[in-house]
């Protein structure tokens, strides 16, 4: 009988939130700290020593020892250095424990030891971090004690972005600002703040942590290079949604435990398509909250699975021909007065700010669709978009048949009359509620799908920081919501220019609606008549960061600068040529110490098997034909991948050697990957035919069915 948990008491544990800072401060800081947090201001400086001592002395009543802050470099991770809340001894040898304002503000790390893309040099080592209040300062709990985790902004001595939340915090004043325009316009003159509201959804694997030491691929690359199909995958569709097992069920236990701990409103939990695969899903909550809350809940994943003897694996795609793991990013923009720029209401042809909301998206996307598949673009992504389990690498919209028809009315007639009701659905059971059915259906093959009252961006990877995407969503929208206002503003007959600007919006980009399966070849064919990008690699994807046009973009509101801009594409570059080359060297080691031996092992077994019933049978009346034909055919498997084998390594050394990041990745997507699988092809073949007890490493069946 597992014990009683009071989430009320738990949740919000270890997080310096609004009731311990009632506690600890005096009331006179802690209303000027919480206008700071709610108008998006930055903090006096008067008050920081104030809370800082507030903060130190709630955190060593907790039983924390050290403090960090706590940020997110462009290395895909979170990093943090620890500091003691001690003081140099006293003449009585005793220490005093403090912590500043000061300290409490902004750290110095090493910024040369980050990605920055040439923005700083090797001896250039100066960086900072500095606080973001909006993000309130946590507790963690771990074989290391209890930490105060202080979430920062990374910048370098220069000034310029070198993380994840310096960009997403700009994108958000532009995005608010703008919003703001678009309210004022239809009368709202209470709204002070509108803030993007996002929900990440959380796809990932566990396996079995004896197994996966024994892979030295998932070790490295955190995903198998080599590895056949089991007898059965996710052909059944028993695992999705199906009953907990126990053990998966005490580590979602306490990884929920820990989340709400931290103020993390972990919310829904099942399993995921694939055998092994799972998920977790938050409540929606402002965009910096929950970019922030979303690392938390990849590091707990992490953490936790190891307590439970088990490895959660966050790469996209850890197992080929099985289900790919993302992370659904549900966007919508909300006043701080509780307006849903994205609710349609119950008659969406009549809620005319929506209809402009709705266009200016479809515009932003339309125009932007490049910036927005760059957003999601890892190496892991690659093996998953377009794979008919994830959205296509096309962009487009889903509206569902309610809003399409909406749009479909006012681009042939000018004018919308109507709305699609929902209406009723018969279950034909006399016991059984007849249900309120939705006026549309969802469509999981859409890369950005409206889906009520929000837009889901599915294409974003289970390993990523969802910042990249939702700085691309807020600083687009930003503009397109800018160019309305600037027009409307200044418009002699609001209602007439409202009406004629929707209608232009729909009509100019209606092309990038499409409601059908994205998963079709026809489809396919339909976007490239439409005229839209077909991305299909991150390598293909990068240089969309640093067109005129986004650098345009992101300059007139703040968000990026040219220089930071040019720096990104170099770091992603480098970044996923140094994947590849990670992946091709775990596969030749791999198939070098391991595959090839144990294949001469099993192959030198088979040829003593043949000589010795040659030997017993001398009259060779024995059909020794079977154990033939296996060393014939395995021979051949194993000459074909000593063959591929020399051909990866020639070739990863050469594009090794290549100075150019962007040329290095270009060689390693178009020659080396390529060289990886006909390095894979006959390895898995081989696996098919060699004695498990020969193998060298836990197969598929193995790591998704013994857990």
């Amino acid at each position: 009988m597992s014990e009683i948990v009071n989430v009320v008491e738990l949740f919000g544990k270890n997080v310096f939130n609004e009731t311990v800072m009632r506690e600890y401060l005096p009331k006179g800081v802690f209303k000027k700290l919480k206008k700071t947090i709610e108008d998006g201001a930055e903090l006096d400086p008067s008050i920081a020593d104030a809370v800082a001592h507030a903060m130190k002395d709630w955190a060593i009543d907790r039983g924390a020892t050290h403090y960090t802050h706590w940020f997110q470099p462009l290395t895909g991770v979170t990093a943090e250095k620890h500091d003691s809340f001690i003081s140099a001894p006293d003449s009585e040898g005793k220490v005093i424990m403090e912590f500043s304002g000061k300290e409490l503000i902004k750290g110095e790390p090493d910024a040369s030891s980050f990605p920055s893309g040439g923005l700083r040099a090797t001896f250039e080592a100066r960086g900072y971090t500095v606080w973001d209040c909006t993000s309130p300062a946590f507790l963690r709990e771990d074989t290391l004690g209890v930490t105060l985790c202080i979430p920062t902004a990374f910048c370098s001595y220069t000034g310029e972005a070198l993380d994840q939340k310096t960009p997403l915090l700009r994108s958000m004043q532009a995005i608010d600002a703008q919003s703001l325009r678009i309210l004022r316009l239809f009368g709202n003159t209470t709204a002070k703040r509108v803030v993007p509201s996002v929900g990440p959804e959380q796809e990932y694997f566990l396996v079995d942590r004896e197994k996966y030491l024994q892979r030295k691929d998932l070790i490295y690359a955190g995903r198998t290079l080599f590895g056949a199909r089991p007898p059965k995958g996710q052909e059944m569709e028993d695992h999705y949604f199906g009953a907990i097992r126990e053990r998966i069920g005490g580590y979602m236990k306490e990884v929920n435990q820990e989340l709400w701990k931290l103020g993390v409103t972990s919310k829904t939990q099942h399993n995921e398509a694939a055998p092994a695969q799972h998920e977790l899903a938050p409540i929606y909550d402002q965009v910096n909250l929950a970019v922030d809350h979303n690392q938390m809940v990849m590091e707990t994943l992490k953490k936790v699975a190891g307590r439970h003897g088990m490895t959660c694996l966050l790469h996209e795609k850890p197992f080929a021909g099985v289900n790919g793991s993302g992370k659904h990013n549900n966007w919508s923009l909300v006043s701080d007065d509780g307006i849903n720029l994205l609710n349609p209401g119950e008659t969406p042809h009549e809620n005319i700010q929506f209809l402009l909301v709705l266009g200016c998206i479809m515009k932003a996307v339309d125009q932007y669709a490049d910036l927005l598949r760059e957003s999601a673009s890892d190496a892991g992504n690659d093996h998953r978009l377009g794979a008919d389990e994830a959205p296509p690498a096309i962009i487009s919209i889903f509206v569902g048949e309610q809003l399409e028809d909406v749009i479909d009315q006012l681009c042939s007639t000018g004018e919308a009359t109507h709305s699609k009701t929902g209406g009723k659905l018969m279950t034909g059971i006399a016991t059984l509620p007849d249900l309120d059915k939705d006026a549309t259906d969802r469509n999981r093959t859409s890369p950005f799908a409206f889906t009520g009252n929000k837009f889901e961006f599915r294409m974003v990877g289970s390993s990523d920081s969802v910042a990249p995407p939702n700085v691309v969503l807020n600083t687009i929208v930003a503009e397109a919501f800018k160019e309305a206002a600037d027009q409307l503003e200044q418009a002699e007959d609001f209602d007439s220019a409202v009406h004629d600007m929707i209608k232009s919006l729909l009509a100019a980009h209606r092309r990038i609606i499409f409601n059908g399966n994205g998963y079709s070849d026809a489809w396919v064919k339909e976007a490239e008549a439409r005229k839209l990008p077909n991305i299909r690699s991150m390598v293909d994807a990068i240089p969309a960061l640093t067109t005129e046009k986004a650098i345009k973009l992101y300059e007139t509101f703040g968000v990026f600068t040219r220089a930071e801009l040019m720096s990104r594409a170099e770091i992603e570059y480098d970044a996923y040529g140094k994947v590849i080359n990670i992946e091709a060297r775990t596969m030749i080691d791999m198939a070098g110490k391991q595959i090839i031996p144990a294949v001469i092992k099993y192959t030198t077994q088979l040829a003593g098997s043949i000589n010795a019933v040659k030997a017993a049978c001398p009259d060779g009346l024995a059909d020794i034909s079977a154990q033939t034909q296996l060393l014939k055919e395995t021979s051949a498997l194993l000459a074909k991948m000593k063959e591929a084998l020399s051909a990866l390594e020639e070739l990863t050394a050469k594009c090794g050697a290549i100075q150019d990041a962007c040329t290095r990745a270009h060689g390693y997507h178009d020659q080396v990957v390529p060289a990886m699988e006909a390095l894979r092809a006959p390895a898995d073949r081989l696996e098919m035919i060699v004695d498990k007890e020969l193998w060298p490493f836990p197969s598929y069946g193995d790591l998704i069915f013994e857990v």
